[in-house]
C-alpha cells in the first residue's frame, strides 16, 4: 500500500508540473516581466533591465521595424510574430527587452514572458491561461533552435498559428536565434531521389515561415563596432581619453577575435572594473 501511495504520489506531482496553475492576475498586474517555469509553479516575476533602446547602435532598421510591430500589437492592432535571426553577440535578445520596455512604458498591461527551451512542452498550458487574461504578452523565446527528430519544435506551432480556434489575440512570439531556418540542416536533404527526407526538410523550414517579420543580425565593421564602444564608454563616463579608449577596444577585439556589440559591451565592462566605475547603465 505504501509504494501504491508513493508512485501515485509520484504521478500527481509530474502532471501537476506538465500542467501547472494558471498565472494568478495579481502577478501578471504587478510586473511586465516574467519567466515561465512550469516545473517550478508557472509564471514568475522577474526584474526587467538592460541597455536603453538609444544605446543600441547599427541596428537601425531592425530596431525601427520591431518597435512599430510591437507598438502595434501593445495598442491591439494587427502585428506578426518575429524571428531575429543571425551572428552571435549582435544585439538581438538585448533589443527585444529594450524595445519591450520601452512599449510597456507606454502600455503597462504589455507583459513580456520568457519560455525557456525546456519549458516549450508545457506552453499550451500558458497559452490556455492568457487567453483569457487582460494583458497583451510576448513570448520570448531565446536562442531557438532544433535539432534531429525533436518533437518540443510541434509545441511551439500552436502560439505562432493556433489550432482550429486560432492564435490567441493577445499573445505574439519574439524568437531569437543563430540559424534563419532554426532546423538542423542535413546532406540528405540535397539528395532529390530521397523523397521521404525531402518531406521531413521541408516540415522542418515550415516553422520559421510562422514568423511574419524576419530581422537579420550581421556581423559588424570596425567602425561600427568602435562607434558601440564610444557609446558605452559615454554612457558610462568612463575617464579616457577617445584615443585610448579606441586603442583598448582594437586591442581587446584582436584578443577575443570578434566584433560585436557584445564584445563592445565586455570591453566597457572590462575597462569599468580597471578604473573603478559602475557598470550599470
Amino acid at each position: 500500500m505504501d509504494e501504491t501511495h508513493a508512485l501515485l504520489s509520484r504521478i500527481a506531482g509530474a502532471l501537476e508540473r506538465l500542467a501547472p496553475p494558471p498565472p494568478d492576475p495579481a502577478t501578471l498586474a504587478a510586473g511586465t516581466t516574467f519567466v515561465w517555469r512550469p516545473a517550478a509553479g508557472g509564471l514568475r516575476s522577474v526584474p526587467g533591465g538592460g541597455a536603453p533602446l538609444d544605446l543600441l547602435l547599427e541596428v537601425d532598421a531592425q530596431k525601427a521595424a520591431l518597435v512599430d510591430n510591437t507598438r502595434r500589437f501593445a495598442s491591439g492592432g494587427a502585428a506578426n510574430n518575429a524571428l531575429l535571426w543571425g551572428v552571435r553577440g549582435a544585439g538581438k535578445s538585448a533589443l527585444v527587452r529594450a524595445v519591450h520596455a520601452a512599449a510597456a512604458a507606454e502600455a503597462p498591461a504589455l507583459k513580456l514572458i520568457e519560455v525557456p527551451r525546456d519549458a516549450l512542452g508545457a506552453l499550451p498550458a500558458l497559452l490556455d491561461a492568457l487567453s483569457g487574461a487582460a494583458v497583451r504578452a510576448i513570448l520570448y523565446i531565446d536562442d531557438l533552435s532544433f535539432d534531429g527528430e525533436d518533437d518540443t519544435a510541434k509545441a511551439l506551432k500552436p502560439a505562432l498559428d493556433g489550432g482550429l480556434g486560432g492564435r490567441a489575440g493577445n499573445v505574439i512570439v519574439y524568437a531569437t536565434s543563430n540559424r534563419r531556418h532554426l532546423m538542423g540542416r542535413d546532406a540528405r536533404e540535397n539528395a532529390g531521389h530521397d523523397l521521404h527526407w525531402s518531406d521531413t526538410a521541408e516540415e522542418r523550414l515550415a516553422l520559421s515561415d510562422r514568423f511574419g517579420l524576419w530581422l537579420g543580425f550581421h556581423a559588424l565593421d570596425q567602425t561600427g563596432y568602435l562607434r558601440i564602444v564610444a557609446a558605452y564608454g559615454a554612457a558610462l563616463k568612463l575617464p579616457l581619453a577617445p584615443d585610448d579608449l579606441r586603442t583598448r577596444a582594437l586591442q581587446w577585439s584582436m584578443a577575443r577575435g570578434a566584433r560585436s556589440g557584445r564584445t563592445a559591451w565586455q570591453c566597457i565592462v572590462a575597462l569599468a572594473g580597471e578604473l573603478g566605475v559602475d557598470a550599470r547603465i
